[in-house]
């Protein structure tokens, strides 16, 4: 057997992951997991919100929902996030999990019916990230 080799490219994480997922579709019931994506652009092609998650199962997985700092506050996360959950309802999803940092957005979150089940403490350092979850 060979040593252990040192390999911080996205290329090796994504084939470990791949290998991973390969693992799982052979064990799991779930079939496969569906990319969601929507965004908001200018009329010049600059992104202005955008919202990236995956379903599978009853599940929408929640990866990132931003919005320029010149829209914030005008009700556009709060759109892509309704209509996030709802294109995820559509494909059968019954609930959406995400995580966020303290001094991201678990207010907002909050607000839109995300409940927080479970903190990880001193993350990465002196913060914190919180696991949500919401039924849709």
């Amino acid at each position: 057997m060979s040593q252990f080799v040192t390999d911080n490219s996205k290329e090796f994480a994504q084939s470990v992951e791949d290998k991973i997922a390969e693992f799982n579709w052979q064990n799991w019931e779930v079939s496969e997991r569906l990319p969601l994506g929507l965004k908001l652009e200018s009329d010049t092609g600059e992104l202005l919100a955008g919202f990236s998650g995956r379903t599978f199962g009853n599940w929408l997985m929640i990866d990132n929902l931003w919005v320029s700092e010149s829209l914030r506050g005008q009700q556009i996360g709060h759109k892509l996030l309704i209509e996030a959950e709802q294109t995820a309802r559509a494909k059968g999803c019954s609930y959406a999990i995400l995580d966020t940092l303290n001094f991201q957005a678990k207010p907002f979150y909050e607000a839109r019916g995300y409940e927080v089940k479970w903190t990880q403490l001193a993350y990465p350092e002196t913060g914190c990230k919180y696991f949500m979850v919401k039924a849709l």
